[in-house]
């Protein structure tokens, strides 16, 4: 079996990855009734014994460490996971962190940061990639709008390509949103993109907004309406029933999710399991045109919220539903490159095929891909539900985020406003700036000219009959 190894990179990047090797740890504990160490448990954990040495498959489990690096450059996150219930799950070989953060400013952490910690860095994706026997994949999860998960994360994504280049990265990127309390984070934001469209194989785009606006609408499910749990402007969650709980909990919970589900076949046997190399493959068609929207169903923030499982059949129409989106878009009044579809729980290869012959008609593909559909079936769905799902779509609908993304950083970039904070920073110049604009130009440019497809479609040739 293969494995794969999880990069997490600033506060962000931390917390949702606290929350993913949590709610992974129950689904195999769920799975995992006899406490022996398998191949599903290998694809993400090492099993190590007391002297910190690695076991073979199919022995007890002794000690469980996570195929993870995770780097900060503040120490809070981090020093909260480790003193947490999640701290035997990792060990200081794993930790990369410094005290005085990357200012909100990308410069910093990319440049900055990136030229100091560069050998320690790669030196510890290596030590990670040599404990596997069989690396398929890198996750990198960061936000974009901060200082360190853009700039040293997008720094991490370039020398995982110069060092692995045969190996898969996926990159979830935390977006965020108009009323952030980053005033730099339009800067920040473009001069990640330049090096998410450069480096990676593919993104998974996540919004901020998107995530407070779901998770209010599972509370107004879960509760009847009578909503206990509110996410306000700051992102911080209120509990009416006493206290604050932790912040970004209930958010972070929604990206691990996704991870959980993209990363489901390759921690378990379906009958149609998806490898995570077939995801690019089959997703992109172009190089640059990685960016794949997400949308998850049922919709829940834990694996024990009390929220009804939906019907089969409905289950697969909310796939396709602005609501259920991780990025606020509407593809079907956009064009469709591709879609795969990650299904979790008992369920039959013949219905993946009947409802994806019910859909397709509402469904805008290009003329040249009507049949550009990926499907995976795993048989464990996670805990607490019969069964799942995972849309990835490649559809030009990202292209009205990337622009009104570019409309943020152009306002504050023609008054050349917060310009003198990077241009401090050694290495830094403002062509930096002007080439991250230009690729986001390109990039939107490419997404246009699909579009252009769609109001002048060309012939279709013979449909031929799906095979799943």
């Amino acid at each position: 079996m293969t494995q794969s190894v999880v990069v997490l990179v600033g506060q962000c990047g931390n917390q949702v990855g606290c929350r993913f090797w949590d709610l992974a740890l129950r689904e195999h504990a769920n799975v995992n009734k006899k406490g022996v160490y398998d191949e599903p448990l290998s694809s993400f954990f090492r099993n190590v014994d007391s002297s910190g040495r690695s076991c073979d498959v199919g022995g007890r489990i002794q000690h469980l460490k996570a195929r993870a690096v995770l780097v900060d450059m503040e120490e809070g996150v981090v020093n909260e996971i480790l003193h947490g219930p999640l701290r035997d799950v990792f060990d200081s070989t794993q930790l990369l962190t410094d005290v005085s953060g990357s200012g909100n400013n990308w410069a910093v952490g990319h440049l900055t940061y990136g030229s100091t910690y560069r050998e320690r860095i790669v030196d510890q994706l290596r030590k990670a990639a040599e404990q596997c026997d069989c690396l398929q994949c890198f996750f990198l999860v960061h936000s974009m709008g901060g200082g360190t998960g853009s700039g040293l994360g997008t720094k991490v994504l370039s020398l995982l390509e110069e060092e692995f280049p045969e190996v898969c990265r996926i990159v979830t990127s935390i977006y965020p949103s108009v009323e952030d309390d980053v005033i730099t984070s339009p800067y920040n934001s473009v001069l990640a993109m330049r090096q998410l469209t450069e480096h990676a194989d593919c993104v998974l785009p996540v919004e901020n907004q998107s995530l407070v606006e779901i998770v209010n609408k599972i509370q107004h499910m879960s509760t009847g309406g009578k909503s206990s749990l509110s996410i306000k402007k700051d992102s911080t969650i209120i509990s009416s029933h006493g206290g604050a709980e932790k912040p970004f909990d209930a958010m972070n919970n929604i990206v691990a999710n996704l991870l959980l589900s993209i990363t489901s076949s390759a921690r378990f046997d379906g009958s149609l399991n998806m490898d995570l190399n077939e995801i690019a493959m089959n997703l992109v068609p172009f190089p640059r045109l990685h960016y794949l929207v997400s949308s998850l169903t049922p919709l829940y923030t834990l694996a024990d919220v009390g929220v009804l499982t939906r019907r089969l059949d409905q289950m697969f129409s909310d796939a396709f539903s602005k609501d259920h989106q991780l990025i606020r878009a509407d593809p079907k009044r956009s064009l469709y490159l591709a879609c795969a579809l990650m299904v979790r729980g008992n369920v039959h290869v013949s219905d993946l095929c009947r409802n994806i012959e019910r859909l397709r008609p509402s469904l805008p593909f290009v003329s040249w891909n009507q049949e550009g559909w990926k499907t995976g079936l795993c048989s464990v769905p996670p805990v607490g539900h019969s069964h799942s799902l995972l849309a990835l779509a490649n559809n030009t609908c990202v292209k009205p985020t990337f622009m009104e993304l570019r409309e943020r950083f152009s306002r504050l970039y023609r008054k050349k406003a917060h310009l003198h904070h990077y241009l401090h920073v050694d290495g830094m110049d403002q062509s930096y700036f002007s080439e991250a604009m230009e690729s986001l130009t390109a990039l939107i440019e490419e997404y246009q000219g699909l579009d252009a497809t769609k109001e002048s479609p060309t012939p279709d040739a013979p449909r031929l009959r799906i095979a799943c």
